[in-house]
């Protein structure tokens, strides 16, 4: 686990995303520019983002996903909030300059009606994103994800 021992400036950020599950029981995982900056870069994480002033957690939810998946239709979805809310620390580079960023995560499952390769040939990568997958159970287990996520996976029940 990373610590702040450069003693950077300390960022605080609530964190909203979408456990995004096909009809078919696989999971939908991004991947970022490895360049672009951000957190977790070099691994596969589920679509998320920061909750703006005056957003509710749902709200924040959708509109990072519509922003990080195109072409994802959310109306015939079921949208439910997970109890599991976790944390996580790393570093973050924000307009040139480096910061610890301190994050709850709290997250939504999304349960799609399509199966996976329905859904593949609809959704896009959006901002941040330069890759999407569809993951079942075994690839979960196996796939390099951010820290804590396969343990996430394992206590919701998709591994």
């Amino acid at each position: 686990m990373e610590n702040n021992s450069k003693k950077l400036p300390t960022l605080q950020r609530i964190i909203a995303s979408a456990v995004v599950v096909s009809g078919d029981g696989k999971v939908l995982m991004g991947r970022k520019n490895p360049k672009g900056g951000g957190v977790y870069a070099d691994a596969w994480h589920i679509p998320g983002g920061g909750v703006e002033p005056g957003e509710g957690l749902e709200e924040a939810m959708r509109r990072e996903l519509s922003q990080e998946v195109r072409g994802i239709d959310l109306e015939e979805a079921k949208v439910e909030q997970l109890d599991n809310v976790g944390r996580g620390e790393t570093t973050k580079v924000v307009d040139g300059k480096q910061y610890w960023c301190e994050m709850e995560f709290n997250r939504f499952k999304v349960t799609m009606k399509e199966d996976a390769e329905t859904l593949s040939g609809q959704v896009q990568p959006g901002d941040d994103l330069v890759e999407l997958h569809w993951f079942g159970p075994d690839e979960l287990a196996s796939v390099e994800q951010i820290p804590g996520g396969r343990e996430f996976f394992q206590e919701i029940g998709l591994i």
